[in-house]
């Protein structure tokens, strides 16, 4: 059996990332594609009003938002991504995502990596 990198999403079929996640109602849903000690995928369904709060990560984290509008605070500047827009949330900086509307996004997280 081949290994598979990319995991809980059809491979080799054109698809919308957006329709791979579904809002419900007081949630913030989650689809993991890939996690590892170099790189997480996630996808990220929030219902108007959820929220994660103020965290911080060991990688760089990548957003991109899919559909609605997205608030996101990092070190305490507040960007709003529509969709198609992507925000870079530097390793270590604090950082929290408020759902203002109805929106679904995609994160990706770079882990430093050891160089020994």
């Amino acid at each position: 059996m081949q290994n598979v990198f990319i995991k809980n999403i059809k491979h080799e079929e054109v698809i919308s990332l957006a329709d791979q996640v579904d809002i419900m109602s007081g949630q913030v849903v989650s689809k993991t594609l890939a996690q590892n000690s170099a790189v997480s995928i996630t996808l990220f369904a929030f219902d108007k009003g959820e929220e994660i709060s103020t965290h911080d990560s060991a990688g760089d984290a990548m957003v991109t938002v899919l559909e609605g509008t997205g608030r996101f605070t990092v070190d305490g500047v507040e960007y709003l991504l529509k969709p198609n827009e992507t925000l870079i949330m530097p390793a270590k900086k604090p950082h929290a995502v408020y759902a203002q509307e109805n929106f679904k996004m995609m994160l990706v997280v770079v882990f430093p990596q050891n160089k020994e």
